[in-house]
């Protein structure tokens, strides 16, 4: 119990470090800024070519999105997350030891013996299939889609709706993407910095007020003219359309795709979402009211 009790310490001491250095400009993968200065850029990109042109440039709900990017990038990470994420991690380390085994006993190869490039692709190519499935898993599961509704209680699109989501939804994409990134491993943060930056901006313009699906490439990338089908309240199918994250190929793999047509002004929402809460900490709560 002392050896988690200090991992539990450390871990609050050292990402108060590490997010000091952010602020202060102490690293070069500077994620908070980086998450700033993505945002701005879409946000310019939506004022300069408006898909909704009758939609205000401080659309509804604009500064709560705003608020959920940084809670959910960074300070539910130094309320509770990276310390339970590291005294997890070294429990179940410690469990699979009694049994002779590690969690680098599950890798299949080291990244290091591969390009650089090739490595990384690997990293992204098989986190957002995990991550596409994960995604899929939020609607199917009715547990899960509860805390899920927080997302798709947008209802009208911006880039900062991209990180409009329930806490839980970390702990469950984190956890799902464990054991895989295990197998690859390797890799250090500043090895994954453009990877991150790349999904970051391609989840901002999925979200954002934007009409474009980039030719051919929307074979392959998820596009605002995608993805904003994701978000419609009315769909053919129970379980939702369109899970795609930053590729959109998993989608047309698995015919899970549907844009019928040009869906700029759809409703967007869930079924009887006019009960659902409209500030952080009710949204928050909601799940555990539900089970009152």
């Amino acid at each position: 119990m002392e050896k988690y009790l200090e991992i539990i310490k450390q871990s609050y001491n050292d990402y108060w470090n590490y997010f000091q250095g952010q602020v202060f400009f102490q690293n070069w993968e500077n994620y908070f800024y980086g998450l700033i200065a993505i945002s701005l850029i879409v946000w310019v990109l939506e004022i300069i070519f408006p898909w909704r042109k009758n939609q205000s440039i401080f659309r509804k709900d604009f500064w709560l999105d705003t608020f959920y990017m940084f809670f959910n990038f960074f300070i539910f990470n130094l309320i509770i997350f990276v310390a339970l994420s590291n005294t997890v991690a070294a429990f179940f380390n410690d469990l699979l030891g009694t049994i002779g085994l590690s969690i680098g006993s599950f890798q299949l190869f080291d990244v290091d013996d591969l390009p650089k490039w090739l490595g990384l692709l690997i990293f992204f190519v098989v986190a957002d299939f995990v991550q596409w499935n994960t995604h899929r898993m939020l609607h199917r599961v009715n547990f899960l889609w509860n805390f899920h509704k927080v997302h798709h209680s947008v209802k009208e699109m911006g880039f900062a709706a991209h990180l409009r989501y329930h806490w839980m939804e970390t702990v469950v994409y984190k956890s799902m993407l464990y054991i895989p990134m295990a197998i690859i491993g390797g890799f250090s943060v500043n090895d994954v910095a453009f990877v991150y930056f790349f999904t970051i901006a391609v989840g901002h313009l999925n979200h954002a007020n934007l009409g474009w699906d980039y030719g051919f490439l929307k074979y392959i990338f998820n596009n605002p003219k995608m993805h904003i089908w994701h978000h419609s309240k009315k769909l053919p199918v129970r379980y939702g359309v369109n899970f795609g994250l930053t590729l959109s190929v998993w989608d047309y793999l698995f015919k899970t795709n549907y844009v019928p047509k040009n869906g700029r002004d759809i409703e967007l929402g869930f079924t009887n979402d006019e009960s659902f809460p409209q500030d952080f900490l009710q949204q928050e709560i909601y799940p555990i009211n539900l089970k009152k």
